[in-house]
């Protein structure tokens, strides 16, 4: 498999995700949300999972859109104010309304534990693909030159060490956050650990 085999969507609102994503990421956050689309993306081949590409790929590049701050909450987790800002994208681009409630579904349910493919195919596909980022847990199950040509294109730069401190800040602030569960169960130790970055 090669990057290239797997389509980014040529649609308006794709193309105004990166643009968005590109405006308010760092370049390691922002990435890491292209790689998460490759990682699902190929998952998805690799499985016979159907999904949609443009939503997928929407979710994809605006989910940490939380973590950045222009758009962090202090009242609510990252993952659902990055929601709720995927919902405004949504509507400007046109979307009629299931459709924004889906792309924010999707963003939130990817810090869920496990989602179900049968329920929410694009849930649990960026569900697997950021933990694949991020954790490494998953990553074995993609070739090693597929890896590597994810990597050299979109490399990490430095992702682990900015992401923990966005997590324990997070903790800090949003004690009852998904983020701060996260940090209590040693995501630190499992993001080092990450054999993308070895």
């Amino acid at each position: 498999m090669k990057i290239d085999d797997l389509a980014i969507p040529a649609s308006p609102a794709c193309t105004a995700a990166l643009e968005v994503a590109t405006a308010y990421c760092s370049p390691a956050l922002l990435n890491h949300c292209a790689r998460s689309y490759l990682w699902a993306a190929a998952h998805a081949a690799a499985e016979g999972i159907t999904f949609d590409p443009e939503l997928l790929y929407v979710a994809a590049l605006l989910h940490d859109l939380g973590l950045v701050a222009e758009f962090d909450s202090h009242t609510v987790p990252f993952e659902t104010a990055g929601g709720h800002v995927a919902w405004v994208f949504a509507a400007a681009a046109g979307w009629p309304a299931e459709r924004r409630t889906r792309v924010s579904e999707v963003i939130v349910r990817h810090m869920w534990d496990r989602v179900d493919v049968t329920e929410d195919p694009e849930g649990h596909l960026l569900e697997f693909a950021t933990s694949v980022d991020i954790s490494g847990r998953g990553a074995d199950r993609f070739p090693a030159g597929f890896r590597a040509e994810v990597l050299e294109r979109h490399p990490r730069l430095g992702l682990a060490d900015e992401f923990v401190a966005c997590f324990e800040d997070q903790a800090a602030r949003k004690p009852g956050s998904s983020a701060a569960g996260a940090v209590r169960n040693g995501i630190a130790v499992r993001v080092a650990a990450n054999p993308l970055d070895a």
